[in-house]
């Protein structure tokens, strides 16, 4: 099994417990604080991956990074905290299942933009794997009607 497909895998696992977590820490707090304190959390955690890697180095090595990487780094770092604010606000008023489900419309819109924007070249079984996504979501978001 090719190694993205594992951490594909663990990616997925992980933010099941993110949601599941999250459902369960929001029933008593402000879902900003607790999106801040995630965020502390997860700084914490990949500042001691980036140093014991030794990731770090390329920052005070002089390399450094480019403008432009900087630039897209910092847009995904706001993308995501906007994304995150978003989800947690969601997660104390809705049901997690749903609201996890509408979070997953990133997947087809990512894959609409990488090719409308990145160039990513789609076959049919791509396109039809899109519709049956969309598909899926919409039938498990709508689901929370039914509770």
């Amino acid at each position: 099994m090719h190694s993205w497909i594992v951490l594909g895998l663990l990616a997925a696992l992980g933010s099941a417990g993110v949601t599941l977590f999250a459902r369960l820490g929001l029933q008593s707090v402000d879902t900003t604080l607790a999106t801040t304190l995630r965020s502390a959390v997860m700084t914490a955690g990949l500042v001691a991956v980036a140093l014991a890697s030794g990731s770090l180095r390329s920052l005070t090595s002089g390399q450094g990074l480019e403008p432009r990487a900087w630039l897209w780094i910092v847009l995904a770092g706001a993308s995501g905290a906007g994304s995150w604010l978003a989800y947690f606000a969601a997660l104390k008023l809705g049901p997690a299942g749903p609201v996890a489900a509408l979070d997953r419309l990133g997947l087809p819109l990512v894959f609409v933009l990488g090719a409308a924007l990145l160039g990513e070249r789609h076959g049919p079984i791509g396109w039809l794997g899109l519709v049956l996504a969309v598909l899926g979501i919409s039938l498990i978001a709508l689901d929370a009607s039914r509770g």
